[in-house]
């Protein structure tokens, strides 16, 4: 039985989200970006009006105005986006039950057998892109091959609303011609490495002895070797919601950042989020890592164990503890994050004494429960009202100083 594999990749997925509410941004150059009524912060994602006039994303918010004074800039609101993107998981599920997410949106489908229901493979795929056109109001692009990393690659060549066949018997023709830039996989450095090696393109990279490929990149030179060859033995693997393996967040600030306090005050809105999230999908986090990204681009990554919890404080805590242990004046960052690992379920046995067990007096473990209490309040708050309905005070005072 031939193998069948296709990547589902949402067209522009954060304007198209916000498209689906308000229409009045359809037709019209619009993104998302960090803060629209400051304008500052950077282009996180951009409709395809306002691609065509040179807007991307990454692109520092004021850099688009320049090119497009009209351009229609909203806030972002992860929690809509990962709503719209469990209804797209959901809808896919409906066309196979073997669906693995790669990312908020895009996701491998494991299509073997379904002919006989759905029809050959572009067939099905037209089927696809049209329910989620017609249900959920989005964009997509669909790959189709015998494998994960064809599939992505094609799925890559036409957007938006394209679907692509790219089969092994395809690689010389589609993708050999391709930069090594361009393939699944291949960072920027690793590209501009074998770049200065003269490897220019995914048929020069196919003529190297793997080897060769290994003696520079490590045990991934093998993978690197297979992918330019179109080779691909991951299979399919259908991730169950509770798989969760991290929730993190991140963002890359306006301008580098050097007094701890504006850091800290970043740190705040990210953990908040991230324990949000955490308590939406009713796991507990036993590890809490940063992320810091220097101005010389130095990225550095710090953890620490915690007893297991999903409190904002908690997190928020340790989040400054490790920042503090790695803060430098003298090398502002560009860029903070923070993620939850390790999980666990609420209830199980190693999480028995949770609410209790990071403080050992009565007053403290009030405390602990009152956090909770917060909690829960402002999760209620905001399901009803949004996101930005409540803040802390400590963000209200952020945001009044600027």
């Amino acid at each position: 039985m031939k193998h069948v594999v296709f990547l589902v990749d949402m067209n522009a997925f954060f304007i198209s989200c916000e498209m689906t509410r308000n229409p009045t941004l359809k037709g019209k150059p619009a993104a998302v970006a960090g803060d629209p009524i400051k304008r500052t912060g950077i282009i996180l994602a951009a409709n395809y009006e306002a691609r065509a006039l040179g807007i991307k994303t990454t692109m520092l918010l004021n850099e688009a105005r320049k090119l497009c004074p009209e351009l229609l800039v909203v806030p972002p609101d992860h929690d809509f986006y990962e709503i719209k993107s469990a209804e797209v998981m959901a809808l896919l599920h409906e066309f196979t039950p073997i669906v693995e997410q790669n990312s908020i949106d895009e996701a491998w489908l494991d299509m073997t057998g379904t002919e006989g229901l759905l029809g050959q493979p572009v067939v099905a795929a037209q089927a696809i892109m049209a329910t989620i056109n017609q249900r959920l109001d989005l964009w997509c692009s669909i790959g189709i091959s015998d494998n994960k990393f064809l599939a992505k690659m094609a799925s890559e060549m036409k957007k938006p609303q394209g679907i692509t066949e790219l089969w092994p018997t395809d690689v010389p023709t589609k993708l050999w011609p391709l930069p090594v830039g361009a393939m699944y996989g291949v960072g920027r450095k690793s590209a501009e490495k074998m770049n200065r090696l003269g490897i220019m393109t995914a048929g020069d990279l196919a003529k190297l002895n793997p080897d060769y490929l290994i003696s520079l990149f490590g045990k991934g030179g093998d993978a690197i070797y297979q992918h330019a060859h179109g080779r691909d033995v991951l299979p399919v693997v259908s991730r169950l919601h509770d798989s969760v393996k991290s929730i993190g967040r991140a963002i890359t600030l306006a301008e580098n950042v050097s007094d701890i306090k504006k850091a800290k005050l970043v740190l705040m809105q990210l953990a908040d989020e991230v324990a949000r999230t955490a308590r939406k999908q009713g796991v507990i986090a036993k590890t809490v890592q940063i992320t810091l990204k220097y101005t010389d681009f130095v990225t550095v990554t710090r953890q620490s164990a915690v007893l297991a919890t999903q409190n904002t404080y908690d997190i928020y805590q340790v989040g400054c503890k490790l920042l503090d242990a790695n803060w430098s004046i003298d090398k502002p960052i560009r860029l903070i994050g923070i993620s939850l690992t390790n999980f666990a379920k609420p209830g199980s046995e190693q999480l028995q004494p949770q609410q209790l067990s990071l403080f050992d007096q009565p007053e403290q473990s009030k405390m602990v429960m009152r956090q909770k209490q917060v909690d829960l309040a402002m999760d209620s708050i905001r399901n009803r009202y949004g996101q930005d309905s409540v803040k802390r005070a400590s963000l209200l005072h952020k945001d009044t100083d600027n």
